[in-house]
């Protein structure tokens, strides 16, 4: 089977859980062909297996991409540098008009995002909302379709035609309060953003060499890197599979790039996104989420809890199971908290609960081992921590502790205190989570490999990968985590028997092994219901009896009877 692979940032370019995700199933789905179709893809792919090619890349760099940089997105892209930007005809210029104008209804419209659309009730509300929604594809793939015919779409989308027609859709009866509202200065932001979403839109990659020759396209997310499966749906009929381990407008939401833009704006790219991500889930033959808080994303956006499958990702057990067979290792007075420093993992409340685990149980100790970070000020939100680590537990000078030692330590992965995460969690005895923003701590399955104990706030998929395995309570509740830290520290036994049912736990759901074995019976289940398609060169199966390849006195006879000729 061949299948197309599409990513967004990640493999065979980038690193992180996406890319080894992605690089895990290509090596160990060996019987099938991975092409492989990269938007932002950009300098040298990882070593790829033979089963596997680098197909198709496109660099979406942003709107402050430099000159050298953008001339390159136009030539590999775009194609031609004069193409992209030719005005269009009388006649292109209305389709254009037309299709943007759908669009953009779609997007201004009440109920524009899925979420929305999903919570009203069986009356006006549901109807608008799916009209509003065929609005929105009828602009969307009425844009592709020009932009195959005649490219020059990224020139149009920043045009003052779209300008005019954005403005036009947001002042028309029935628009979002917030899509009325807005300004000059939105609508070129909105229509900027909306050019770079669709660039997909633009690419060489709909042709019969490219996608045109996969039995299956699988976007390894939603949102824009899934755009390139939609089209393939809707020009060859190629069923598409939507993985999703980190929700796309979820992470739209919740990032904090947009902070600086009006409320009008932000009505609008919420609306859009929304939209985008209803029509990937309403197009795809199957999503597979990666854990049941992302299903509910998923169906709150409209999805078909009929063609929804979870499929937990696969993590890597082999590394911790030392770790995890050692039931005494750790320090029994220590917890150990591992992950990205920033804000979401309220290492505030964390500390404030330590304190009183101090008050209570003075030999206690905290590890804080912080994942490397190399963005512009990340910095800045550890060393907050670390300030106000010194105020709550100043140095000792006598006691149980030696002159200048602290209870809490600060650590990098990969320093000489933890250097791996294996020595990290067998350091300690209990794992902490403290976040109040979480899609699938990943943590949390390193821990259970390990056979520690957690405990941890009840925040995105938490619940349902503990699954009564360890202690979890409400966020932003320091006494409630103190409480639930020295319940454990307190019982060993209870700590080694619950640590135990979490290392079961883990080896049966979040394996490697057990992720390739889903998408194995994926593939095929998802082909099996597909319609047949023959291309150029593939001849006509049962064209010719099996009889005719062997030999002997009646393979001529065989021949003549399966061609429809009279016998000699």
């Amino acid at each position: 089977m061949r299948i197309g692979l599409l990513t967004e940032g990640g493999y065979p370019y980038a690193t992180g859980e996406s890319g080894l995700w992605c690089e895990r199933l290509v090596h160990g789905l060996g019987q099938h062909q991975f092409d492989l179709y990269a938007l932002g893809g950009s300098g040298t792919p990882r070593p790829l297996p033979p089963n596997a090619r680098v197909a198709r890349t496109a660099d979406l760099g942003g709107s402050d991409t430099g000159p050298a940089a953008r001339n390159l997105l136009e030539r590999t892209a775009f194609g031609d540098r004069r193409a992209a930007r030719r005005a269009y005809g009388r006649r292109e210029r209305r389709r254009f008009v037309e299709a943007f104008h759908r669009l953009a209804l779609g997007v201004c419209g009440e109920n524009a995002t899925g979420a929305a659309e999903s919570t009203a009730g069986p009356g006006e509300n549901n109807e608008a909302g799916t009209e509003l929604g065929s609005a929105f594809a009828e602009g969307l793939y009425a844009l592709a379709e020009l932009a195959r015919e005649r490219g020059g779409l990224p020139g149009a989308l920043r045009s003052d035609d779209a300008v005019r027609t954005l403005e036009s859709a947001c002042r028309a009866p029935g628009a979002r309060r917030g899509a009325a509202a807005a300004g000059l200065p939105d609508h070129l932001a909105f229509v900027e953003h909306l050019e770079r979403t669709l660039r997909p839109l633009s690419l060489d990659w709909y042709a019969e060499d490219a996608l045109g020759a996969a039995d299956l396209c699988h976007a390894a997310a939603g949102g824009t890197a899934a755009l390139p499966g939609l089209l393939a749906k809707r020009f060859f009929g190629t069923p598409l599979l939507v993985t999703e381990y980190g929700v796309q407008l979820r992470s739209h939401y919740l990032s904090a790039a947009g902070a600086d833009r009006s409320a009008p704006l932000r009505t609008l790219l919420a609306a859009l996104h929304g939209r985008l991500a209803a029509e990937v889930y309403g197009q795809a033959a199957l999503l597979t989420p990666g854990n049941a808080h992302a299903r509910r994303w998923q169906e709150k956006c409209g999805a078909d809890r009929a063609r929804i499958r979870t499929v937990h990702p696969g993590m890597a057990a082999d590394r911790f199971a030392e770790v995890g067979e050692d039931e005494e290792s750790g320090d029994p007075a220590t917890l150990v908290w591992v992950g990205r420093a920033e804000p979401a993992k309220d290492l505030i409340a964390l500390l404030h609960a330590f304190a009183e685990i101090r008050a209570r149980q003075p030999d206690a100790r905290l590890r804080i081992v912080a994942v490397p970070v190399r963005e512009p000020g990340s910095g800045a939100y550890l060393a907050h921590i670390k300030g106000l680590a010194a105020q709550l537990f100043p140095d000792e000078a006598a006691g149980a502790h030696a002159v200048g030692e602290n209870p809490v330590t600060f650590e990098e992965l990969g320093g000489p205190e933890a250097p791996t995460l294996e020595d990290t969690y067998a350091a300690g005895a209990v794992v902490v989570l403290s976040s109040v923003v979480e899609g699938f701590p990943a943590s949390l399955v390193e821990a259970m490999f390990c056979a520690r104990a957690t405990v941890s706030t009840d925040v995105g998929a938490v619940v349902e990968i503990i699954g009564g395995t360890g202690l979890v309570v409400p966020p932003r509740n320091p006494r409630a985590l103190a409480d639930a830290c020295l319940a454990l520290l307190r019982e060993p036994e209870r700590r080694h028997r619950l640590g135990a049912a979490a290392r079961a736990r883990a080896l049966e759901l979040f394996t490697v092994e057990q992720n390739l074995a889903a998408f194995r019976g994926i593939y095929l289940e998802l082909l099996s219901h597909a319609p047949v398609r023959h291309r150029p060169g593939d001849g006509v199966p049962f064209a010719h009896p099996a009889e005719a390849h062997v030999p002997g006195s009646w393979a001529h006879k065989a021949v003549a009877a399966g061609t429809g000729a009279p016998d000699a």
